[in-house]
């Protein structure tokens, strides 16, 4: 017997940090079919002994749901960074597992009576608000999972729930292969024309890593891709028409066609959400996504949506008016809109994206960053690389510390893009979460780590990741959702972090984030030339505000046009009816864009958050969290962003309420005790421009 066979599966360690360094794709399968056989051993002995008292339902409870957390977790988060055919192969095999057992643990019975006893039970009133908020949530997400189903309903609602796991996540890879299979060689100077040196290098780099081992960023040859750092940067600067309309055409038909076509998964993935929704005694799969939302209805929603689709529709028009006037033509194509909206922007605040990179080198953005988390929440953020295995050498791990010296939480920063194995987009996923948990008879707090994801242009030619200022906003944003995670005060991890807190809530902190790269001392703060030091010279900081709402009704109406698409989707079109899901938005879109899309515009296909993510009848949630966090950096406003003591207090009370409160109270309840009133939509409009059209 040799060594290797003893071994434990690192997979099933079960708590820390997980070993990445140890971790193989062959491993996926034993780790969960073994980690799958005890847990469903302990579910039954709990069911056989469960009491409706805290200690007897969910502590328990909770260590089956962490130990399944902790080691699925790792595979799900591996699979969106370290994608590999060998990781695929092992995921789809136990997928269908995973599932069957999560349909077990919350459809079953004897924890569902234990909760709704515990919840009428005397013990009721000695618990806190979050112990309620953990047992009223898993009332109704054990009625959302089907435990009132019996017989054949549930069968079928299992079978659905296994279809639609599976369909997520061929849907997720067909857009990541059809992504990827898309090149555009170019090997002469006309076809570069116009081109930044940050993509040539780019793009040059990419043909070097396809053995073109000779191609350099001045002589070629360069090829561009259909990941964003190289899609989006072409678009904006390609004086090529004829080649950004290839692009274009390639980016907006990704899976739609041959092998990787998401079509028949989208009809597919509505039609069972359909069923789905009706079994559970729901009209439509919109009214099951909003029972765990903190919006109402659907009406409350669409109402919301309207109310800044007639200030951004208006707005939309004239931008495109003015873009025609300015391009000197009334044939204005889809593939011309980029190019021609950043030709006017440089013309009218003079400036271009591209020349603002050099002041963005990661290295000192992140160094603002933690300035401006320390002025307003008080925490200082210090490097631990090597202290956590990391899944890529490009990985960084960092501590962060409260106001005595201490650790409060910690993590890691993913912030290059990997086209080959890791998905587009920035996101921000947990770890670990925060606890009190039980060692040997003494109690402890464990700290929690998280995930934080971006896609930025890598490190090129020996000079660090130079940001654009897009690429700054999206790590501010990510970020501010790790703020949520790591400064909770909340030790029940049903609640800690941002369990529990309602979807369309979630993207607060996230949102605010953003606004503080608009503020003077935060941006002179993380904005320093990579070679000499300089810090951003105060003419760009005014074109930087000044261009901020630039088209922002157009950017507003395109949110709008994908929230009201979402919502249509899942509230009224009828599976197998007389539309199919492109013909309804070709109807969506008569009144949420200006410009009709073309014929082939298969944007569905590789509309991610609401096929392969959790955003399904909630990609509203961006606006509408969108509106508190306006509304929470107005309160910052209001006090004076000059005034240092105002700020720092300020922000402790946004610390100690949203950041720290979790999932424990209700999202509006939370956000009524950090403003004292509920949100308005004026600051978001004031913010973006839009107020006098309004």
């Amino acid at each position: 017997m040799t060594n290797a066979t003893v071994t434990k599966n690192p997979l099933l360690i079960g708590r820390g940090l997980p070993p990445f360094n140890e971790i193989q794709p062959d491993q996926v399968v034993s780790a969960i079919t073994e980690l799958l056989e005890n847990l469903d051993s302990e579910l039954t002995k709990l069911e056989g002994t469960v009491t409706p008292t805290w200690e007897g339902l969910v502590d328990p409870l909770t260590e089956i749901e962490e130990r399944l957390t902790w080691t699925w977790g790792i595979v799900g988060h591996l699979m969106s960074v370290k994608n590999s055919p060998e990781l695929r192969e092992t995921y789809e095999t136990v997928q269908p597992n995973v599932v069957q057992f999560i349909n077990k643990l919350s459809q079953s019975e004897p924890l569902y009576k234990a909760f709704k006893a515990l919840q009428n039970s005397e013990v009721w009133n000695t618990l806190e608000s979050a112990q309620k908020r953990i047992v009223e949530t898993a009332i109704r997400e054990a009625e959302l999972a089907g435990v009132g189903l019996a017989g054949e309903q549930r069968e079928r609602f299992n079978q659905i729930q296994l279809e639609l796991a599976e369909l997520s996540t061929k849907f997720s890879n067909n857009v990541l292969d059809a992504t990827k299979a898309f090149q555009l060689k170019l090997t002469t100077p006309e076809e570069v024309d116009g081109l930044p040196a940050s993509l040539l290098s780019l793009a040059a780099q990419t043909a070097r890593s396809q053995g073109e081992e000779n191609a350099t960023p001045e002589a070629g040859p360069w090829v561009i891709t259909l990941d964003y750092p190289s899609y989006v940067p072409f678009m904006k600067y390609s004086t090529r028409s004829d080649l950004r309309e290839q692009v274009y055409k390639a980016f907006l038909t990704r899976s739609s066609q041959g092998d990787l076509d998401n079509n028949p998964l989208i009809e597919r993935i509505l039609e069972l959400r359909q069923e789905q929704a009706q079994l559970l005694g729901y009209k439509t799969y919109a009214e099951v996504s909003l029972a765990r939302k903190m919006a109402p209805d659907v009406e409350t929603v669409e109402k919301l949506l309207e109310e800044l689709r007639q200030v951004s529709y208006e707005a939309a028009v004239k931008d495109l008016e003015t873009l025609k006037t300015f391009a000197k033509t009334d044939d204005l194509q889809h593939w011309d809109i980029s190019f021609w909206a950043e030709k006017q922007r440089e013309a009218k605040f003079n400036f271009t994206a591209e020349e603002l990179r050099p002041y963005f080198p990661l290295p000192q953005v992140l160094e603002g960053l933690f300035t401006l988390a320390k002025r307003i929440f008080g925490v200082t953020i210090t490097s631990a690389d090597g202290q956590a295995p990391v899944w890529h050498e490009d990985v960084r791990y960092f501590q962060v510390n409260n106001e005595l010296g201490e650790a409060i939480a910690y993590f890691y920063l993913d912030p290059y893009s990997r086209p080959a194995e890791k998905r587009g987009g920035a996101w921000m996923n947990d770890c670990i979460g925060r606890a009190k948990i039980r060692l040997d008879g003494t109690f402890s707090t464990r700290l929690p780590v998280a995930y934080l994801i971006c896609n930025q242009t890598p490190p090129v030619d020996g000079k660090p990741s130079l940001m654009t200022f897009d690429e700054v906003t999206t790590l501010f944003h990510e970020f501010g959702h790790g703020l949520q995670h790591m400064l909770t005060k909340v030790d029940y991890p049903g609640a800690s972090g941002i369990n529990n807190v309602e979807w369309d809530a979630v993207e607060l902190p996230s949102q605010f984030m953003e606004n503080w790269c608009y503020d003077r001392q935060t941006l002179f703060n993380l904005a320093k030339h990579y070679e000499t030091g300089e810090t951003l010279p105060e003419h760009y900081y005014q074109k930087l505000v000044d261009a901020r709402n630039y088209m922002s009704g157009s950017a507003m109406l395109r949110q709008l046009h994908f929230s009201f698409l979402d919502l249509e989707l899942h509230h009224r079109y009828q599976p197998n009816g007389n539309e199919t899901p492109s013909q309804v938005r070709d109807r969506i879109a008569q009144n949420t864009t200006v410009m009709k899309p073309l014929p082939e515009d298969a944007f569905l296909c590789s509309f991610g958050h609401i096929f392969a993510g959790g955003y399904a009848a909630g990609y509203y949630s961006y606006k509408w969290a969108e509106v508190l966090s306006a509304d929470a950096f107005a309160a910052f406003e209001e006090v004076g962003l000059e005034d240092e003591h105002a700020v720092a207090k300020t922000g402790q009370r946004f610390r100690d309420t949203v950041l720290a409160l979790g999932g424990s109270i209700h999202p509006m309840e939370v956000f009524k005790t950090f403003r004292g009133r509920e949100p308005k939509t004026e600051p978001l409009l004031r913010h973006s421009g839009l107020l006098q059209v309004a």
